[in-house]
């Protein structure tokens, strides 16, 4: 009896307990809870320094400049005149000056720019949902396999009332002379083997408790209680964070490409300087003097080898890339959901012939209570049914949990939205 009540419970490592406790908050806790979900922050805080950084782009940029420099030779006019004399240059230099430029117009790249690093955010942002999407797993096994402990626990618990009430009638019939001793040997066996199964039960739920406190960050209640409640349906809409992620990632390289083409556009610009040398802009005049000049200029690579109708090409061939591991995706999870709904098929059969086996294991069990009282059989011979409907109790709350568990492991397969999800504000 021990070890089939071993064998029946399905091998997971995860339970808990508090106080009605409902499956879709653990999942919130949990998400709360994730060590990584700091990163949140941390990206949108890089993707605004970034966008400042590229604001920049069009105030001026001022660069203060000095030089000292003595040169082999200077321009000479090589004539001499009467009457007139022609100055003559000086080998040593002097020269401090503020230069300044300013960006007029830069072909779209800082617009483009600031879209890329909004762009880069929601694919971190996506990547890290996909990251904490995986937490519901743990979370559901945990759930579900807290419940099949606390259910299994009440099954065994019914019957160790049932033993103690047949104990009862035993015993009296001992003490009146009509029963053997060893009837109600074979009770208080079979009433510890329950107790033993009561402790491994225990030890499971508490386990699993400490887990589940592990991945919500939650302190539960030893005595609480699990409820699990879902609207469920064959809803063949996908929505799985993962295909948010693809679609993040294609949005990204449309960007770039956009930038690339960017990069070929002229740029228009102002320049400007206000210095103070020797000589200054007249360079016959050998004295420290101020000057200034201002602009308007142009630049633009007109012939780049090709290079960036190369890389266009090289985005474009990372699109496709990123369609086929979407479509290969949306592959894999259809035919998970197909063999889900096959799971789901087969427990609601499984649950509608437990009733039936249920009903009838009971009844041979009252009938086999009674012949043990009229002592048509030994109590061995009730123990054993008295086994066998425990059996059918156990698989049939098993089969319901499961049941639930598919379900939700199906909803969990085709995407579920939860509270807090990662978006781009």
């Amino acid at each position: 009896m021990r070890k089939i009540l071993i064998l029946l419970l399905f091998p997971v490592q995860l339970a808990v307990a508090q106080n009605n406790v409902q499956l879709d908050s653990c999942y919130v806790w949990a998400r709360q809870n994730y060590p990584n979900l700091k990163q949140t922050e941390l990206w949108k805080e890089i993707n605004s320094l970034s966008i400042q950084n590229h604001e920049t782009n069009y105030l001026p940029q001022v660069t203060l400049n000095g030089q000292i420099s003595y040169q082999s030779a200077v321009t000479e006019v090589p004539v001499s005149m009467p009457g007139i004399s022609i100055p003559t240059v000086s080998k040593d230099r002097y020269n401090a000056y503020a230069e300044l430029q300013q960006t007029i117009w830069d072909g779209g790249l800082t617009k483009t720019n600031k879209t890329l690093e909004t762009a880069i955010l929601n694919s971190n942002l996506s990547q890290l949902e996909v990251e904490l999407y995986k937490l519901n797993e743990q979370v559901a096994q945990a759930f579900f396999t807290t419940l099949v402990v606390d259910q299994q626990k009440e099954v065994i618990l019914a019957q160790i009332k049932t033993i103690d009430e047949q104990l009862s009638r035993v015993e009296s019939g001992i003490r009146n002379g009509v029963t053997e001793p060893s009837a109600a040997m074979v009770l208080k066996a079979e009433r510890i083997n329950l107790e033993q199964n009561i402790v491994e039960l225990d030890a499971a739920k508490n386990a699993s408790r400490q887990m589940l406190e592990l991945l919500t960050g939650k302190q539960f209640d030893k005595n609480g209680t699990f409820t699990y409640q879902t609207n469920f349906s064959f809803n063949s809409e996908l929505l799985r964070p993962e295909l948010q992620l693809l679609g993040n990632q294609r949005e990204q390289l449309v960007v770039q490409s956009n930038m690339l083409s960017k990069t070929r556009n002229p740029k228009l610009f102002g320049f400007g300087q206000l210095g103070y040398g020797k000589p200054g802009l007249n360079m016959l005049l050998d004295e420290f003097k101020g000057y200034y000049l201002f602009g308007v200029g142009v630049s633009w690579n007109a012939f780049d080898w090709k290079q960036t109708s190369r890389q266009q090409q090289i985005l474009k061939l990372r699109q496709e890339m990123l369609q086929s591991q979407e479509a290969t995706f949306i592959q894999n999870l259809n035919l998970l959901l197909i063999q889900q709904k096959e799971q789901i098929g087969k427990l609601e059969q499984l649950i509608s012939n437990d009733e039936k086996l249920v009903e009838l294991r009971s009844g041979i069990t009252k009938a086999a209570a009674s012949k043990l009282e009229n002592e048509t059989i030994t109590t061995s011979d009730y123990v054993q049914e008295l086994q066998a409907e425990t059996i059918a109790k156990l698989k049939q709350e098993l089969h319901k949990i499961q049941l639930n568990e598919a379900r939700e492991k199906y909803v969990l397969i085709k995407g579920k939205t939860l509270p807090g999800t990662l978006t781009q504000n």
